[in-house]
């Protein structure tokens, strides 16, 4: 009796052996240089459902293991929240060893691709016609972000708002971001107004020279001062004009009464800036400062705030939303990832 336990246990384990091995690839951790994309490993497999779906096929051509730069390019660009869900989403991930043998080295040779390299990405459909220039020698996110904007529009298939935004936040470099500040008599709605603006990056409530104002960062490349001034005239954001610059008030003068104009002094932050997304449950969710600009306005003025964030982000927020309980956060204004990590460890 005892010999028939033992060999029933020597059996049961050897089953579990003998599982865990045929499904070895969904026990090993992925490599760090593929970042936290869940990636199709077969061309020909890819290739059937990019035809099934029409969704366009982005190709890694990465080296693991690989050098610091590959390791750096997984754990950084390809495991950026909304930039791996952009590619799950709306793309057919393929990742090919660029240091292997077998069905990855013909495919490497039969797109020319050196081996031992450091990551390239191709996006191409179906026919392996490219979608946007292969990327190469740029290893950061805003590189990676354009081209997938750039495959989706050329494959004339739709850009989600949020992966807009995302190339709009990855390319506001601090050191050419501008400063506008807008007087007017509620701070609240004023922000609702301006930060609906294309090119505004992010905007804040507070007080200057005794005033209620909005100070908002905008990206001269997406919108020109001249023409920010004229939208938020249209929109009757404000009532009068704060200048950093000879050249904003001389732009200014064109276009306002002068007597509306002054120069900018010292800035008060107000305690509750985004009033109107801080008052919903979107204040729980983690997001982009100019999407957080965005879902403040469409609280605010009546629009529909979801069309600005990513299915993971409307997803966490259906969870905080339906589990009041655990005394969840204000995240909005918090750095992206920071706030991502903190959130979702709790889901």
């Amino acid at each position: 009796m005892k010999n028939l336990l033992i060999n029933a246990i020597l059996l049961l384990f050897g089953v579990i052996l003998l599982s865990a091995f045929n499904n070895s690839e969904t026990m090993i951790p992925q490599p760090e240089e593929l970042g936290d994309v869940e990636w199709i490993r077969d061309y020909d497999r890819a290739i059937a459902t990019s035809d099934k779906t029409g969704k366009p096929i982005l190709i890694l051509f990465q080296e693991v293991p690989g050098c610091s730069t590959c390791r750096g390019y997984g754990n950084n660009v390809l495991s950026h929240p909304l930039i791996v869900e952009a590619i799950e989403e709306l793309f057919v991930p393929l990742a090919i060893h660029n240091n292997k043998s077998g069905k990855d080295k013909k495919i490497l040779e039969s797109f020319g691709e050196p081996s031992w390299n450091n990551p390239v990405v191709r996006i191409i459909d179906t026919d392996r016609n490219a979608l946007t220039p292969r990327i190469n020698g740029k290893y950061d996110q805003k590189s990676l972000v354009k081209g997938m904007v750039e495959a989706l529009e050329n494959a004339k298939r739709p850009v989600p708002r949020y992966l807009q935004l995302l190339k709009e936040h990855l390319f506001a470099n601090a050191e050419t971001m501008e400063k506008a500040t807008f007087g007017m008599y509620c701070f609240w709605s004023g922000e609702a107004k301006l930060g609906s603006i294309p090119g505004v990056v992010d905007s804040e409530p507070g007080f200057m020279g005794g005033s209620e104002v909005v100070s908002v960062s905008f990206n001269p490349e997406i919108i020109s001062y001249e023409e920010l001034l004229e939208t938020a005239k249209k929109k009757k954001a404000f009532d009068s004009v704060f200048t950093y610059s000879g050249n904003q008030k001389n732009t200014a003068k064109t276009l306002i009464n002068p007597s509306l104009i002054k120069n900018a002094k010292s800035f008060r932050a107000d305690g509750q800036p985004k009033y109107y997304l801080l008052h919903s449950p979107y204040r729980l969710v983690p997001m982009l400062p100019n999407q957080a600009s965005r879902v403040n306005t469409a609280v605010g003025l009546g629009g529909d705030p979801k069309v600005f964030l990513s299915p993971e982000q409307l997803r966490i927020l259906t969870y905080v939303k339906t589990n009041p309980s655990k005394g969840w956060e204000n995240v909005y204004e918090k750095p992206f990832l920071v706030a991502w990590e903190q959130v979702k460890t709790r889901i």
